[in-house]
């Protein structure tokens, strides 16, 4: 999937992750903070991981900033996240795939 501008899902507060999103031409670039890193870091960037590749994302640059979010809640802001930035506005495949 191909990503036309800059976007942003989710918020700041507890229990959810921010997710913004840019197109760029260097692979997948992930730039992770969580107030739950030492227990869930790998996990977290797992999953936004498999999200991506999922999507068919091959470039992008991420910063997310995690405040404890679960992965439904993680796998729900990167999907909202990456159909804003490919600007999709109608049929959207909701967890097609995931």
């Amino acid at each position: 999937m191909q990503l036309k501008k800059s976007a942003i899902a989710g918020t700041l507060e507890s229990s959810d992750v921010q997710i913004m999103i840019e197109p760029s031409q260097n692979g997948i670039e992930l730039f992770l903070t969580s107030s739950v890193m030492n227990l869930y870091g790998k996990q977290i960037k797992s999953t936004i991981l498999t999200t991506l590749a999922n999507l068919g994302v091959e470039n992008a640059r991420l910063t997310v900033v995690d405040k404890g979010a679960v992965d439904c809640t993680i796998k729900a802001r990167v999907e909202c996240a990456v159909f804003r930035a490919a600007e999709i506005k109608e049929n959207l495949p909701w967890g097609v795939n995931m």
